[in-house]
Parts: C-alpha cells; sequence; structure tokens
C-alpha cells in the first residue's frame, strides 16, 4: 500500500482550518450548531453521487475518500476506525512534528466482539463531550460496515442530539490553497481543450456534413473522449504534465438543440436529434477529485435578434466576472447585474436565470456560495467559483427555414476570486465570431440536411441492371457509365501523379520504408579464459555453447563465429578427408551474401581453410557437427526475421467489479493447442479475452489500441456466423504468428439434427419441411443478431477506435488470393475474404493503384494486383476472376476513388516495384504509374470504334488490317505446330488468306460507294 501517500503535513494544516473556525464563537454557534464532536461514517463507496459531504472531508484531509471508516473529529483529538490496511496507510499522520491534535487510530479485527468493543469506545468518546454531535444529514450511506455501526449506537442513540455541522465544513473547503487551485486550473484546461478542441469540432462537422445524430449518442462520444489518451497527448491541445489516470466526468455532458433547453445545473442530455440552430453544451472534468466547469453556445446563421442577444450576454458575462472580487458580498453581485439588465435591456429581464452558480472544488456545487439575490456570504480571496450566466426561453421572430422560434443562450467559466481582478481558468473563445457558424441558404437543420446532401460512396459500388432495357438503350447506359468511369479515372490517375511528385519531390528527404542492413558484430570470447580445455590439443573443435568453430592455425587456436562461415564441404580423396571452410568476406558473386555490410571492407579478410586428416570418422563428426549448428544458427535467424514485426501487448485489464459482456460457445481461428472445443469471449477495459475451457492460462488477448478493422459476417449464404479481428501488428497466438483472430459458431449445431433423430423419439414419422425450414432462418437470425450485437458492444467499448463493418455479399466476386478459389467481399473500408484461411484483408486506404491484368478478348478470367502506398510492401494478386465480373470490379474500384488501370498481360511485379523503390522521383518525374496504360476504358473504346465501321478512302488501311490477320495466323500455326510441307502445300493449292481478306475488303467498298449500309469489318 505504500503507493498511496497521506501528506501528513497537508493533513494537520487544513484540519487546523476546520478547528480555527470551529473553535471561534460566532461560528461554533451558528455553522457548527453548538456541537463537540463530529461524526463521519462512509459505508461503500456512492458511485452515483461522489459529491457527499462524509466523502469531501476525507478527500479534503486525506486525499482520498477510505470506505469503511469511521471518523470522530474532536476539538483535541481525531480518531479513525478502519480495516488494518487502511490502518497502516493513515499511519503516515503520525510522521510529522506539526500536528493539529492527537491522532487515534482503531484497527478492525475479523472477530466481532472486538470490533463491538471498538464502537463501544467510539461511544465512550461521544458521552465524554456535550453530547451534540455534528454529521451531514443529508450523506447516505450503506453497506455492511455502517450496518454494524448501527447496530451498536441505534440504541443509544437517543443520548446523543444529531445537529447539521455541513456549514462549518462548507467554510473550511470554500478557500483553496495552492494545490487545490493549482488542481481546479488543471481540471479547468482538460475542460477548455475538451470543448474547444473536439465538441466544436465535432458540432461543426455534424452540422456541416448533415450527420444525424441524437443529443444523447453525441454525449456519449464526448464522455469517451476522456479515454482517448492520443487526443490529450496532441500538441494543440498542451495539458502538460496532467495525469490522465486521475481525470473523470463531473457529470454527464449536457448537450442541448432544437428549441427544449434546461439551464439548470441539474439538466440532462435527452434522446432528441441534434438541430444545427442553437446549440447549449456544458461539460466539467474532474482532476484529482477537484472539479471545473465551462458552457459554450453555439449559433448556426443567427438572426440579427439572436446575435445582438448574445452579444448582449457576453458583455454581461464580463460585468458579473468583474464584480467577483474579495470582499464583495454574493447578493450584490446579482443586484447589480439585474440592474444592468433593467438599465439595457429590460426586456430580458424575464429570462433572466435565477442564481448566477455556485463555489467549486471538490464539490461541484458549493451551495454556501451560491450567487443569487438572498445569499449574503461574503466572497474571499482563494474561493474558486463556476459562474453560469444565461436568458431562457427567448424568441426568434424571424427562424430560417425549419429553426423552432425558442432558444436560450447560456455562458459558463470557472474562475478564481483574488483581490484584484478575478482569473478565469477556463478562458476559451466565445466572442460572436468564434461561435458563429453561416452556411447560407444551404444550411438547415440536420435532419433536413442530410436529405439534401448525397451521400458517401465509399465502399458502395452500384451494380448496373439492365433488365428491362432494349439492346440499343443498354448500349447508351453502356457508354455514358464508362464515359463517366474514364473521366473519373483520368482525374484519380492526375491526382495521384501530383500527389507522388509532391511525396517525392526533389530536395525532399523521404525514407524508404526499408531498413538497411546493419553490421553485425558478433564475439566468441571475450576472455582466453573461456576458451575449452581441449584447445591445447590443436585440433579443429566445434563449440556449441559459444556458437564457434576453433581451428588451429600457426599452432594458435583461432575462434571463428558460425555467423562468419559461408558453408563448409568435405571430400575423400585415397585414405585423407579433405574439409574446406569458406567464411563470408566483401566482393563474393552470386545470392544475397554480398549484400552484407562489412564495417571495414578494405580490411584484409580469410576467405577459406582447407583442412586435410586421415582420420576419416572424426572429421565427418566434424563436419556433421558444423553443419548442424550452421543450421541452427540459420533457423534462428529466419524465425528472429519473421517475428520481428511481432509486438508485446500491454496486459489486459480486467474487470472485477462485474461480469463483463461475453459471448459463449464460440471456436478461435487460430485454434488453440489441444482438444477443439468452444470457448467463449469477453469483454474487458481496454481489450476483449477467449478463454478456452480446457486451461485458465489458455487464452488470448486482442486489445483496443492494436485492433486495426473489426468485422461481422452473418451466417447468409454460409455454414458460420462470425466476428472478425485484423491487427494493425501480428500477435504470438502459441507458437504462429497471426494478424487475423476471427471468433465463429458454426451454424448446424449437434442440437440441430438435420435427419430428426433428437426428435424422433418424441414423434413419429418425418418433420414437415415447412417447420424444418422456417426453424433454421429464426436460428440464423437469432445468430446474426447476437453476433452482431457483440460486434456492437466490441467496438463501444474500444472508444471509437474500431467501427463494426459488415460485408457486402451482393458486391462479391470469386478469386484466388492464395491457392483456392473463394468469395471476395468488399466492405466500407477494406476487401476481405473471412470464410476460409488464410483470411484475406485489403485495407483500401491503403492502395496506391490497382491494375487488372489478362484482360483480353476470349478470355475467361482475368487478375487483380493491388499496389500499396507502402512501395516496399508486396503486391496483392487476386487471380482468375471470371470475366463476367469485370464491369462489376471496375465500377466497384472507381466508386471507391481507387484508381486503377487494366492490361492484357500478366506483369513482373517484383522487377517493376524495385525499380519503383530504387528511385520514385525518377519514376514520379518520367509518368508514374501511367505506363500501365491508365484511362485505357477510353482508348479501348476510341479503337473499338475505328476498328468497328469502315470508312471509304483511296489509301487502303485494310493492308494493315491484312498484316496484322495474317501475323495472328501464323502466330496460330505455329503454335499448332504445322510442317514446312503442309505449308507450301497449302499455299500452292489456293489464295492466301491475306489475298482473300484485301479482296472482300474491296467488295465492301463497292457496296458503300453503292449507297449501302456500312458493313462490320471481317476478322
Amino acid at each position: 500500500m505504500s503507493e498511496y501517500h497521506i501528506d501528513a503535513n497537508v493533513f494537520h494544516k487544513r484540519l487546523n482550518l476546520l478547528l480555527s473556525s470551529w473553535k471561534e464563537a460566532s461560528d461554533a454557534n451558528e455553522l457548527f450548531q453548538g456541537c463537540e464532536s463530529i461524526l463521519v461514517v462512509i459505508g461503500t463507496a456512492d458511485v452515483p453521487n461522489p459529491y457527499q459531504k462524509s466523502a469531501a472531508m476525507h478527500t479534503w484531509l486525506l486525499g482520498y475518500e477510505f470506505p469503511s471508516t469511521l471518523m470522530l473529529v474532536e476539538k483535541e483529538r481525531v480518531t479513525f476506525l478502519t480495516s488494518n490496511t487502511k490502518a497502516s496507510m493513515l499511519a503516515q499522520l503520525l510522521e510529522t512534528d506539526n500536528k493539529a491534535i492527537d491522532v487515534n487510530i482503531l484497527k478492525r479485527t475479523k472477530d466481532p466482539a472486538e470490533n463491538r468493543a471498538l464502537f463501544d469506545e467510539i461511544i465512550k468518546y461521544l458521552r465524554a463531550t456535550n453530547k451534540k454531535v455534528g454529521i451531514f444529514p443529508k450523506d447516505i450511506n450503506q453497506g455492511k460496515f455502517v450496518n454494524e455501526w448501527n447496530e451498536v449506537f441505534e440504541p443509544v442513540k437517543s443520548e446523543f442530539e444529531m445537529v447539521d455541522a455541513s456549514m462549518g465544513l462548507a467554510k473550511a473547503l470554500a478557500v483553496k490553497d495552492e494545490l487545490e487551485i493549482s488542481n481546479v486550473k488543471d481540471a479547468s484546461r482538460v475542460s477548455v481543450a475538451s470543448m474547444t478542441k473536439y465538441f466544436a469540432d465535432e458540432l461543426s462537422t455534424y452540422v456541416d456534413r448533415g450527420v444525424k445524430t441524437t443529443h444523447s449518442k453525441f454525449a456519449e462520444r464526448v464522455e469517451r473522449l476522456i479515454d482517448n489518451e492520443s487526443f490529450f497527448q496532441k500538441k494543440d491541445v498542451r495539458l502538460g504534465d496532467i495525469d490522465t489516470e486521475q481525470l473523470e466526468w463531473c457529470y454527464t455532458p449536457i448537450i442541448q438543440s432544437g428549441g427544449q433547453y434546461d439551464l439548470k445545473p441539474s439538466a440532462i442530455t435527452d434522446d432528441r436529434n441534434l438541430h444545427g440552430d442553437v446549440v447549449l453544451c456544458s461539460l466539467g472534468i474532474r482532476y484529482k477529485s477537484y472539479c471545473s466547469n465551462i458552457g459554450r453556445t453555439y449559433l448556426f446563421d443567427p438572426s440579427p435578434e439572436q446575435q445582438k442577444n448574445y452579444s448582449f450576454l457576453v458583455a454581461l458575462q464580463r460585468k458579473l466576472i468583474e464584480y467577483c472580487r474579495d470582499g464583495t458580498v454574493i447578493k450584490d453581485i446579482y443586484t447589480k447585474i439585474l440592474g444592468f439588465i433593467r438599465s439595457k435591456r429590460p426586456e430580458l429581464e424575464s429570462h433572466f436565470v435565477k442564481n448566477l452558480g455556485a463555489g467549486i472544488g471538490i464539490e461541484f456545487r458549493e451551495s454556501s456560495l451560491l450567487v443569487n439575490a438572498k445569499n449574503t456570504r461574503t466572497l474571499k480571496a482563494g474561493m474558486t467559483m463556476n459562474l453560469s450566466i444565461g436568458f431562457a426561453n427567448l424568441v426568434n421572430p424571424r427562424p430560417k427555414n425549419s429553426h423552432p422560434r425558442e432558444y436560450s443562450l447560456l455562458l459558463v467559466d470557472t474562475i478564481q476570486v483574488t483581490r484584484g481582478d478575478p482569473v478565469v481558468f477556463t478562458d476559451s473563445p466565445k466572442a460572436q465570431a468564434d461561435i458563429s457558424y453561416f452556411f447560407g441558404d444551404e444550411a438547415d437543420d440536420i435532419e433536413d440536411g442530410a436529405k439534401q446532401r448525397k451521400p458517401s460512396t465509399r465502399g458502395t459500388a452500384t451494380v448496373s441492371s439492365h433488365k428491362g432495357k432494349t439492346r440499343s438503350e443498354t448500349r447508351e447506359v453502356d457508354d455514358s457509365v464508362e464515359k463517366r468511369r474514364a473521366e473519373h479515372q483520368k482525374q484519380l490517375a492526375a491526382r495521384k501523379q501530383a500527389e507522388g511528385l509532391q511525396r517525392f519531390a526533389e530536395g525532399s528527404t523521404h525514407t524508404t520504408g526499408v531498413e538497411k542492413p546493419t553490421v553485425k558484430r558478433y564475439e566468441s570470447y571475450k576472455r582466453d579464459s573461456q576458451m575449452p580445455q581441449a584447445i591445447g590439443e590443436l585440433r579443429i573443435l566445434v563449440d556449441y555453447r559459444a556458437q564457434s568453430i576453433i581451428l588451429p592455425i600457426f599452432g594458435r587456436p583461432v575462434p571463428f563465429h558460425i555467423s562468419s562461415l559461408k558453408n563448409a564441404s568435405k571430400n575423400d580423396e585415397g585414405s585423407f578427408v579433405y574439409l574446406r571452410l569458406n567464411f563470408l568476406s566483401p566482393g563474393q558473386i552470386g545470392g544475397k551474401k554480398d549484400e552484407l555490410p562489412f564495417e571495414d571492407p578494405n580490411a584484409q579478410f580469410i576467405r577459406s581453410f582447407t583442412f586435410r586428416s586421415s582420420d576419416s570418422s572424426r572429421m565427418n563428426q566434424i563436419f556433421k557437427d558444423i553443419q548442424d549448428m550452421k543450421k541452427a544458427a540459420t533457423k534462428r535467424e529466419a524465425e528472429r526475421k519473421e517475428f520481428a514485426d511481432v509486438v508485446e501487448q500491454e496486459n489486459l485489464i480486467e474487470i472485477k467489479n462485474r461480469r463483463p459482456i461475453h459471448l459463449n460457445d464460440v471456436y478461435v481461428r487460430p485454434a488453440l493447442d489441444g482438444k477443439r472445443l468452444p470457448g467463449f469471449v469477453e469483454i474487458h477495459q481496454n481489450g476483449i479475452r477467449y478463454q478456452s475451457p480446457l486451461r485458465s492460462d489458455s487464452h488470448i488477448d486482442l486489445l483496443f489500441s492494436n485492433m486495426k478493422h473489426l468485422f461481422f459476417q452473418p451466417c447468409e449464404g454460409e455454414l458460420i456466423v462470425l466476428v472478425h479481428i485484423h491487427l494493425k501488428a501480428p500477435i504470438m497466438v502459441g507458437k504462429r504468428k497471426t494478424q487475423d483472430v476471427q471468433f465463429y459458431r458454426e451454424v448446424s449445431d449437434i442440437q440441430f439434427d438435420e435427419t430428426g433423430n433428437k426428435k424422433r423419439k418424441y414423434m413419429y414419422g418425418d418433420e414437415d419441411e415447412i417447420e424444418q425450414e422456417q426453424e433454421e432462418r429464426r436460428r440464423r437470425a437469432q445468430l446474426d443478431r447476437e453476433f452482431k450485437t457483440f460486434g456492437e458492444r466490441i467496438a463501444e467499448a474500444s472508444d471509437g477506435r474500431v467501427e463494426l463493418d459488415i460485408p457486402f455479399r451482393e458486391l462479391a466476386f470469386s478469386g484466388v488470393p492464395f491457392r483456392s478459389n473463394v468469395l471476395l467481399q468488399p466492405t466500407t473500408d477494406c476487401l476481405v475474404q473471412l470464410t476460409d484461411t488464410p483470411f484475406t484483408v485489403v485495407t483500401l486506404s491503403e492502395i496506391e493503384i490497382a491494375h487488372l491484368e489478362r484482360v483480353q478478348f476470349g478470355l475467361k478470367n482475368f487478375d487483380l494486383v493491388f499496389i500499396f502506398q507502402d512501395f516496399h510492401r508486396p503486391p496483392v494478386h487476386i487471380n482468375t476472376i471470371p470475366m463476367e465480373q469485370l464491369d462489376n470490379t471496375k465500377e466497384w474500384l472507381d466508386s471507391c476513388d481507387i484508381c486503377f488501370s487494366e492490361g492484357p498481360l500478366n506483369l513482373n511485379w517484383t522487377t517493376i516495384m524495385k525499380t519503383v523503390n530504387e528511385d520514385p522521383v525518377a519514376f514520379f518525374q518520367e509518368g508514374g504509374w501511367g505506363f500501365l496504360g491508365t484511362g485505357s476504358d477510353d482508348e479501348a473504346e476510341n479503337s473499338d470504334e475505328e476498328v468497328s465501321e469502315y470508312e471509304g478512302s483511296d489509301v487502303e488501311p485494310e493492308e494493315e488490317e491484312s498484316e496484322e490477320g495474317s501475323e495472328e495466323y501464323s502466330e496460330a500455326a505455329s503454335d499448332e505446330d504445322f510442317s514446312g510441307s503442309e505449308v507450301e502445300e497449302e499455299e500452292e493449292s489456293g489464295e492466301d488468306w491475306d489475298e482473300l481478306e484485301r479482296k472482300a475488303l474491296q467488295e465492301d467498298a463497292k457496296r458503300e460507294q453503292n449507297g449501302d449500309h456500312p458493313i462490320k469489318k471481317r476478322r
């Protein structure tokens, strides 16, 4: 428990402040009601209401709330009754010389009789006073500890007079010391960042894009911000050294719009839709148990009257803050503000709020410092105030579009009272120009905006249909689609070219993405004493421990690390055995070894040794040992490279106080070692866990921070229903590396026997087929709902890190990404194949360009290649896609804004990408991906038109066509392996194909001149 530090000096200093007020005669009678002891009993921690006086007193004095603890404060002594563990922590209060009063710590045990005796001792202390006991009557404490105390105290409670000491504690809490003010200031900085850097940006984006959402869902998104560490690490947020682990919300953010507003601090966010008219937002952050609060009004297309009222409110708040000075009576502040309204804008008096905020600190609302027309208390330097000013239920005489007539205005800030000008902790933009958004006539409320704006087509391509159209209509539709697609592809190609030139501009620094080979330093032995004792024999030794070979050279043993060995060979010649050892050195030819760097390439290297021996058995054994050690070293190096990108995940933070959300009876891929049995998946604080039923230590942990994509695939047309997770970096599952983890359940469980055997015990004859089909549909629908709901829960728990994505089966096409033909399905962000292993997940945003290969007349299939923005990443090939899916594939790629090209041949992408990586600047300067034939749709269309229709001319372009035809024929003839004699006989027997083609074209030309319709060329 040493991690919990209690500052004894702070405890006694603050307790002395409480005692000083208590000992004053006026405060003792007015605030403490004449009591001589204050009894504070805390049961279990009350999470729904953290602002109880008992908890506030604990936090103020000790820095923490101590559940199941009794504290009795007297003017000369403070007594704690608690458990052994907490008592050891409270013992830190004894380690100081500046004690305000004596500290007495009573330790509870497991013996009920001893605990009762301790309660009796507390009652004995109470009887020694004037029997007036100060309590906090509004606090509600529950739990076993409180029940045990009540059993002892209730029978004797009539002996004592219980009085309210809340006002006495409130006075002590009102004036903050430097540490408390620092905590309020830090909490205010986080509140300002949440309002200005997140809420305001998200709100403007929602309204601008016409996103439809509710107040409650928006508030939930803002509430999840507190767990988003990446947000607080941004440079523009500037939170400094704030410990984000100690941040929490004072309340759920309050978001209001659409004509219904509540300016009270107790307002709650409703489930109505967000409207882009007048939006109010209030939010507050607690830091180290100290609260802050901020509230702003955002205006969308405000009318002149609304702008005028808001400007007046800003001026009014400025006056309010100026009045909050040391020595000012609180009711005078309200009176002055109200007088200012009456003199400037009397028509607004009826809409003015009834109070202007209250004190703030450990308690969110210090009611003793409520700013209204009745409070006679005086402000003092060091107090922190939460000022809230606004006008409710104003009427807009000329609302725009569908904006409601009623609206409200609100401004909330946290300040510190000083002897001079107050300090505003939540100073953020609130001027008219900072909170007003003008969209012109196009802006409307979010519901109308959603109807007017065109939805995004990202990942939702439209498959064209020609049903019910004549041939001419179909041709027109195809032509228009082709033209539109070709024009769009030209724009995408130009954009990619411009991006490439900018990305690899001359003079700019760009990384290659591949680590350059580094010099390997290896050491066999640090000292001579580490070498084997057998070196004195001056024989060849193989030392597995040091991974070295010791060779006798000129009478001395010289070690060589196995990594320096290239290969070894053995030859038998007569009665001798020759062992040759070749070592790595610069300038060697062949293989990748010549790419290895050397620390000093100009140094002298030994390339090989040859040893001769007549002891063949020993030399054979040495050769075998060297080979085995070399194989083991090579294997280790290969494993190191293979698992280089495997990440070490953080520990999973489990949910302890309740049963986590779970999904039972699911299998996992890749499977864990052991018998194949279904396990369960649980959602915890920072990730999910799959638990095997075999052993408690057999589980798979997946953290939200490492999740890249989350998919749910229904069981429609499949034998399984699944939730699939694609990771950012691979992890180890057992002894295997994997980047995809899948949880699935088979649709046909054993309990649903398709033969009906499970039910024939109770039924005679076969079941009705219709009933079976209905049961099958119900079972599949239930599985889909169960897995989809679980996937949505994972997305919610991840706090926006991942979103649930569902494949579009209507856009699916078959292909071969690995060895087997599978069904690939597009999603919003990816192209996936999740049914068969190995899985395929291609992120669309990472694609640089797509290329369609083997697109030519007469072939039944084509191939699709994805080249990624990381040029060092190998391209992904999807082979053998049916040619019937070509148009749909093009349309899908185009709708996803993916630039694509097509060609008739398969390209050597290894060579192409090597060329690109060697000099990307020159690659893009020379045209980039233009060599692939981007925009070939347009070119193919034009070429088809030229070939399909005859154009009369004196020149004979058909000769070129004839030559091409003869070349095709000759190639076909050579493929069929005709003999030379057979070809000669055919040439002698009649006219060749060229001559026949020429005559046919001439006849077509004559018919054209005679007025006949154009005739398609013969091929």
